[in-house]
């Protein structure tokens, strides 16, 4: 990834989704109750990431004891319909979750959704390769009314 180094922010025209998603490993010694959750989320980017019409616009990973998965999606009705269609990488492993460890505390997870319109959010990016929301829809200059954080966040 070649690092940008003029200060960049991203653009989003519309309403945009933010959805964090992860799992925590609270029993390390479980790898069998684990280490199927762990495999689950890749298998849903990759299908996303080869049907770009159902919404998903990007994501990034990070691994730890938590693992945090950071996606935005082009509206809270392309996330939802995903994750009730059945046709989907996505109720198989939940389902499989629910059977394999369910309120047994071996392993945790998490989610949180945001929905923001135009305007709504602030970015900043400085000797960074493309990254985070600007990514997943337009990076353009931290320039004009840009160069702060209060003129990020207005829209005029």
């Amino acid at each position: 990834m070649d690092v940008i180094k003029e200060r960049m922010c991203a653009e989003v025209d519309g309403e945009m989704v933010v959805f964090l998603i992860g799992m925590r490993i609270n029993k390390p010694w479980k790898i069998h109750k684990w280490l199927p959750v762990a495999i689950a989320m890749p298998k849903m980017l990759r299908e996303l990431g080869q049907h770009p019409e159902l919404g998903l616009l990007g994501a990034h990973t990070w691994f730890s004891r938590t693992v945090v998965v950071l996606q935005y999606w082009r509206s809270i009705e392309d996330l939802q319909a995903y994750a009730k269609n059945r046709d989907s990488a996505h109720l198989p492993a939940w389902a499989a979750f629910n059977r394999a460890v369910g309120k047994s505390g071996d392993v945790g997870i998490w989610h949180e959704t945001y929905r923001f319109r135009a305007g709504d959010y602030e970015t900043i990016y400085a000797n960074m390769p493309l990254f985070g929301l600007a990514k997943a829809t337009k990076s353009v200059p931290a320039t004009g009314r840009r160069e702060s954080a209060a003129g990020r966040m207005s829209r005029t």
